[in-house]
């Protein structure tokens, strides 16, 4: 097995005294490697992936990320998050800010990258996930899908080791939705590690190494997809996927 870029080793998490959010949570995830974290609401899956980059800090346990250990250590935490591009359900971008302003900044401002090189890194990521054309509009001109692709752009804009995606396709109108997956797809196959909370089983097995499931906070089993689609081992696993495929 080659080194883990990612490694939880007996990861707890609480919300307040009483919501475990997190039990034990043991996981390791190689370089390059493909996860899809699935489970029913309220299971604690984009908490985990949240802890990678630290806005979510987890009580007990260790995680590392790229041979950096996650603590109070803000030093450290800013390491990782240069690592880690993150994409979540809403797009998060600014709206008084063109598509291309809203990629540059953080290049020019955490990277210190002059404006003309932080252009041009912008632009390559927007042919990346095919909407360059859009550059000088501003996000509320673009559909939702076209939102999301430049949320995941900005993100690869800081070249990161390590993408997390937390229900990336939620808030999306169906038809918008496979273009968002296109994208990640292409994303997938050029080698960057990805942990991607999504209900979109096509997606799991259509790009994943690894389908985790989790329920009231804990990894209740993890597998191939082939094996996690067609021959589920646990209860749970079962009734969910009866519940989400309809058979």
């Amino acid at each position: 097995m080659s080194e883990s870029i990612i490694s939880f080793d007996k990861v707890n998490k609480w919300y307040g005294n009483s919501f475990h959010v997190l039990r034990d949570i043991d996981l390791k995830v190689r370089a390059g490697e493909r996860i899809v974290v699935c489970g029913p609401s309220g299971s604690g899956k984009s908490t985990l992936i949240r802890c990678v980059n630290r806005l979510e800090e987890h009580q007990e346990g260790v995680i590392r990320v790229d041979g950096v250990e996650l603590s109070d250590n803000s030093k450290a935490i800013e390491l990782v998050r240069r690592q880690v591009g993150m994409v979540f359900q809403q797009f998060n971008l600014f709206p008084h800010l063109t598509v291309l302003e809203n990629l540059t900044l953080a290049p020019m401002w955490v990277m210190k990258m002059p404006k003309a090189e932080a252009e041009e890194r912008a632009m390559q990521q927007l042919k990346r996930v095919r909407i360059a054309e859009q550059a000088g509009k501003y996000p509320l001109q673009l559909s939702g899908g076209q939102q999301q692709r430049v949320a995941i752009a900005r993100a690869l804009c800081l070249k990161p080791k390590i993408m997390l995606f937390d229900e990336p396709t939620s808030a999306l109108d169906p038809e918008m939705i496979k273009e968002v997956l296109d994208v990640m797809t292409e994303l997938a196959q050029q080698g960057i590690t990805m942990l991607c909370v999504t209900h979109e089983m096509g997606f799991a097995k259509a790009v994943a190494d690894r389908v985790i499931f989790m329920d009231q906070g804990q990894i209740v089993e993890q597998n191939s997809p082939g094996e996690f689609f067609n021959n589920p081992r646990n209860e749970r696993s079962r009734d969910f996927l009866s519940k989400i495929l309809g058979h």
